[in-house]
């Protein structure tokens, strides 16, 4: 399992509205070349997000469903992406100060992932997931900034 973690200066409340919307995640979520569709009662249980993945000139569509939704503080997804497999990708949100402590989970549920499961795939995606947080971060603080009390 690969772990991150980043303190986002945004509320939770602000933070959720971006993983809420669907549409959004190719804005911040690496490797996401396209969101193709988002089911409009995005993000609850059972929703689906199509998004077209991909580095250079490869590509595939994934399929992400939503497992858990918390609102405002879990979402968990189940990604697909054939034939490569799936997996889980749990988001945490906790209120840390005025802004949010965002923890992500990732772990290969089925495919050639979970044989690879280890040290450099681990390490491979959470820089991954790294970046991803990062773009996160700053797409939250620019539309939502933690205001400092008068």
């Amino acid at each position: 399992m690969a772990r991150n973690r980043r303190l986002i200066l945004s509320p939770p409340a602000e933070v959720w509205r971006l993983l809420a919307d669907g549409h959004r995640y190719g804005e911040w979520v690496t490797g996401t070349r396209q969101v193709l569709a988002a089911d409009p009662h995005w993000p609850d249980v059972g929703a689906r997000l199509r998004v077209r993945v991909g580095a250079g000139p490869l590509t595939l569509d994934d399929t992400c469903v939503v497992r858990v939704c918390e609102p405002q503080r879990r979402l968990e997804l189940e990604a697909r992406a054939e034939p490569f497999g799936a997996a889980r990708i749990a988001m945490n949100l906790a209120p840390w100060g005025g802004g949010t402590l965002f923890t992500l989970d990732w772990h290969p549920l089925r495919g050639p992932g979970t044989r690879m499961h280890g040290l450099p795939v681990d390490y491979l995606v959470a820089v991954r997931n790294g970046m991803m947080l990062t773009k996160l971060a700053r797409i939250a603080v620019r539309e939502h900034p933690v205001t400092a009390p008068p």
